[in-house]
């Protein structure tokens, strides 16, 4: 079916809106942290409100959204609630790596319906799947209104005391070691040229992995930022030089999302 804005929801129905939805960034990790602590009231009350969700899983929506309901009872039950999951391929892969048209999980929307799209942590669609839905409100000529929440990267940015003028998200590095390397020193050589910080993420069980190859294939004088567990009572940002974190490595664990960054 061929979905546009102008042939959708009768035009007496006013549609609905977009809403991305921050979570914490407690996701996979043995604490939570209290939601009022890391998000605004206001998108607290809006995401109570929400009966249909575009999500990453539905099985970790349900239980942000009970979590929820112990502040702002939900405007209904969850077993009512339209949750969809975004397909597997668009969910490992991303959005921008496997063709994927979002229009029809708006139908809601163009019959009235507000609908609300997260992600399992931070906000959705960065450094998350997500924006081929967002994309696909826009084409629909559904408003999209982004709420106010945690978000990872820019957190690590701040507390990174790395040029926060210039900077480039770069996604997941190479899991394979000398592919790995490899593409440290190339982002190394952009950060020390252009004075671009560097940013990525990685999957919490190869964080010292990641933390040991940064040690070994990194220059001296370039400053190395790890942030992990960001809004949690245990939350560590450090930063400082290679050579100083060698002879005084961060305090990681292969446990706790984290965000690294390079730079001058």
């Amino acid at each position: 079916m061929n979905l546009t804005s102008a042939q959708t929801a009768p035009s007496a129905v006013h549609p609905g809106r977009l809403y991305l939805v921050p979570a914490p960034l407690d996701f996979g990790c043995d604490q939570q942290t209290e939601l009022q602590d890391c998000l605004p009231n206001g998108t607290l009350a809006i995401a109570a409100k929400l009966g249909h969700w575009i999500c990453e899983s539905a099985k970790s929506t349900r239980a942000y959204l009970k979590r929820i309901d112990a502040l702002y009872p939900l405007g209904q039950a969850l077993q009512s609630m339209t949750i969809t999951e975004l397909p597997h391929e668009v969910h490992k892969k991303g959005d921008h790596a496997v063709p994927f048209d979002a229009r029809p999980l708006l139908r809601a929307a163009l019959h009235g319906h507000d609908i609300g799209l997260i992600s399992e942590a931070g906000t959705p669609a960065v450094a998350d799947p997500g924006s081929s839905v967002v994309r696909a409100a826009h084409d629909l000529g559904l408003q999209v209104v982004p709420l106010v929440g945690p978000a990872s990267l820019l957190l690590s940015l701040a507390a990174s005391g790395l040029n926060g003028q210039n900077f480039a998200f770069v996604g997941y590095l190479p899991q394979e070691a000398a592919a790995r390397a490899q593409r440290l020193r190339e982002l190394e050589s952009l950060a020390l040229k252009t004075g671009q910080t560097q940013i990525w993420i990685e999957t919490p069980y190869r964080n010292e992995a990641m933390l040991r190859s940064l040690l070994q294939s990194l220059q001296h004088n370039t400053r190395l930022a790890v942030c992990s567990g960001l809004t949690l009572a245990h939350a560590r940002c450090q930063s400082a030089t290679v050579k100083i974190w060698k002879h005084r490595p961060p305090e990681l664990d292969n446990a706790t999302p984290a965000v690294f960054a390079i730079g001058r």
